[in-house]
């Protein structure tokens, strides 16, 4: 061998040698492999909270979507995803299950703020991501005591102080009845609610109700509520009773000014069931683009929207806006994944949920998903809106930061 064929081979040979470590870089956790990506999810299928499950079927459909399509780096998309029935203790059994037996990479999604209170200890301990729940529990966005548990709506206390500063401004003697789950989530939008209205709260709220969320109906806390004299009503209700609600103010002839949690602003599992016509001029805020506004009808965004339902998805309701959530969501959870590459631990993949500036199709314009290090609440802006009949008509400015 001549000295050119000596450095020709030494060149190749050093070329070989910093190529390897590429293919050593790929590294996994359990529920990742070079063929699949496994996710666990905890969902009310059955239960007071099952107009919500339509979000983990959604999720499902948007995976489907993915995986025909070829999957995330090249990997399937496997979703195991169980029925809680909105039981906290069953929460639990399913998170064990999930991460103990079969072993997913993570867990995404799980519904409810009683739920998920119920599991985060747990999943902060194994170090598994706990990631993007389904509720806008303030405690999610705790990197430092929390750090392996992210949310990804607004937080509920965020939303209430707009309601609160909304009546400050339109309404400043406003006699405030109030009714709220008796749990963390309801709890958790109370705070923010007297927060927000500082020292008036004390005056201006005449009337606190709670009820439980195995309760059958909240027609007597309704009825109360009429009775106190209230002429403002803020409704911290699941759409169960959100929808029983909306109806029965109209039944007893109650009409305050009327705020609803966003969590329940779902034309299909409340709007309809109370009954339109009962719910004109309920005020909500929002952040995902209404399914059934027509004005986005026309747009890009929500015919790729609807090509979607129509094809992965033909159970879906197009009415319901929890299936926006869903496909919103999932597309966030599918981000963080191809941004985590080959590197497909845990770890990373908390990293990567940890850094992420997204301008999603079906967010309203002016709201992104946007985290750090040391901010995890992905969606901080919001607007309100006011139910007409027929469409929620957006109004007023963009809140949040």
């Amino acid at each position: 061998m001549d000295r050119r064929q000596l450095a020709a081979w030494m060149v190749g040979l050093a070329a070989a040698t910093i190529a390897m470590p590429s293919f050593a870089q790929k590294k996994y956790d359990a529920g990742a492999t070079d063929k699949e990506i496994k996710i666990g999810g905890i969902s009310p299928y059955s239960g007071p909270a099952s107009a919500y499950g339509t979000i983990g079927k959604g999720i499902k459909a948007y995976f489907d979507k993915v995986n025909a399509e070829g999957g995330v780096n090249g990997r399937k998309l496997v979703w195991v995803s169980y029925d809680d029935g909105y039981n906290p203790a069953k929460t639990v059994e399913m998170a064990r299950k999930l991460v103990e037996q079969d072993e997913v990479l993570l867990v995404f999604n799980v519904l409810g703020t009683p739920t998920n209170s119920a599991i985060h200890k747990y999943m902060n301990q194994k170090k598994v991501p706990q990631l993007f729940n389904a509720t806008g529990a303030t405690k999610w966005g705790d990197p430092t005591g929390n750090p392996w548990t992210m949310g990804w709506q607004p937080s509920y206390q965020s939303e209430a102080r707009i309601y609160a500063q909304h009546i400050l401004d339109t309404k400043p003697n406003a006699k405030i009845g109030i009714i709220y789950q008796n749990d963390d989530y309801g709890r958790d939008y109370l705070k923010g609610f007297e927060d927000g209205l500082g020292e008036k709260a004390k005056t201006m709220i005449i009337k606190k109700l709670s009820y439980e969320a195995t309760d059958p109906t909240i027609d007597s806390q309704m009825v109360e509520l009429k009775t106190s004299g209230a002429d403002t009503f803020f409704n911290i209700t699941i759409p169960k009773f959100a929808a029983q609600a909306i109806k029965k103010a109209a039944d007893i002839g109650w009409k305050p000014t009327h705020y609803l949690n966003g969590v329940s602003a779902s034309v299909a599992s409340v709007i309809i069931p109370a009954g339109p016509q009962n719910a004109v001029d309920v005020i909500t805020a929002y952040y995902l683009k209404d399914p059934t506004d027509t004005q986005w009808q026309t747009t890009k965004e929500y015919k790729d929207w609807l090509e979607w339902m129509q094809k992965y998805f033909k159970d879906g309701d197009l009415k319901d806006a929890n299936n926006v959530f869903a496909y919103s969501v999932a597309q966030t959870m599918v981000e963080v994944l191809k941004k985590a590459g080959d590197n497909l631990t845990r770890d990373n993949v908390m990293k990567q949920a940890a850094n992420l500036d997204l301008t999603l199709p079906m967010l309203l314009t002016g709201v992104n998903v946007k985290t750090g290090p040391d901010d995890f609440f992905p969606i901080e802006r919001q607007q309100l809106q006011k139910w007409d009949g027929k469409n929620w008509i957006r109004f007023g400015k963009i809140y949040g930061r």
